[in-house]
């Protein structure tokens, strides 16, 4: 038996190494097999799990410079029976990808929107004057340095990937480590359909029922009152209204403990809408790699 496991494709982005990572933990750990699927969406890898077209999604949720990946967030929102399996954290180091022979000659650099956005000042200092296009993946990016039918002279483009792709690609690398901040990482969470009840995080969501003066206070107080640690809080938009808001919350702790679970047994009465979505471990990438 093999686990089918979805990812945002093609094979060299950023997503399909952390997904290669949890494959190398199920063998080690589990003596699982897996297989990679890729998605051309982040919403298609979550939702192929919520179909049951496979078992696993590995989707990017935090990256260190840019902070939350909302479309994950909104997505996972939007199914009712995805949980939290992992979280991995990757350090991203972004390459510039191009067959000019100097940063001069580009005029246009391709990627996707995180990966321009974490290289945004080094960019502004090198490559003040080029046009950013984003794309769905940094991999797509890449079919961009070979054809372009808006530019003739193919020469001119940029793609900014990982140095895992310019390999798999056999493309050239023009300027190495491209991001503003050396420590860049991002957090990716493996979802699936199981409920997920150890680990030391627990990730949930929720709306407030009125939006008045203290409204996400209390909420927020039941974890103090017991002096719960939140590691993140995360604000969204509902989509309903205009100055409506959900909250997406990770804490330090477990749904069994005495504590944890007495807080999560009043919050209710605090909310409107109430959504767990699951207890887990953090792995380290470079851990995984050993």
């Amino acid at each position: 038996m093999s686990f089918s496991i979805a990812h945002l494709g093609p094979p060299g982005t950023n997503t399909e190494t952390a997904a290669l990572a949890y494959t190398q933990w199920l063998q080690q750990s589990q003596g699982q097999e897996s297989i990679l699927c890729p998605y051309p969406s982040i919403a298609q890898t979550l939702q192929a799990v919520a179909k049951q077209e496979a078992d696993f999604a590995v989707v990017p949720v935090e990256n260190s410079t840019e902070g939350s990946v909302t479309i994950t967030l909104d997505t996972l929102w939007q199914l009712e029976t995805l949980q939290i399996q992992k979280a991995l954290v990757l350090p991203i180091t972004h390459s510039l990808l191009s067959y000019a022979f100097s940063l001069k000659e580009i005029k246009t650099v391709y990627s996707h929107p995180q990966a321009l956005a974490q290289c945004q000042n080094v960019l502004e200092t090198y490559l003040p004057h080029v046009q950013l296009v984003p794309t769905a993946s940094t991999v797509e990016a890449l079919q961009y340095l070979t054809q372009d039918p808006h530019n003739e002279n193919n020469e001119k483009n940029g793609a900014i990937a990982s140095s895992r792709a310019s390999e798999l690609y056999n493309l050239p690398i023009l300027m190495s480590s491209l991001n503003d901040y050396p420590d860049n990482c991002t957090r990716f969470w493996v979802m699936g359909l199981e409920a997920a009840t150890s680990g030391t995080y627990l990730s949930l969501g929720f709306t407030t029922p009125v939006n008045e003066p203290g409204a996400l206070v209390r909420p927020l107080a039941v974890f103090a009152e017991r002096e719960i640690n939140l590691t993140r809080i995360e604000s969204r938009p509902t989509k309903r209204s205009l100055g409506e808001y959900l909250f997406f919350i990770d804490i330090e702790g477990n749904a069994a403990q005495p504590h944890v679970k007495a807080a999560l047994a009043d919050l209710p009465q605090y909310t409107e809408v109430l959504k767990i979505f699951g207890n887990y471990d953090v792995l380290s990438i470079s851990y995984l790699s050993q």
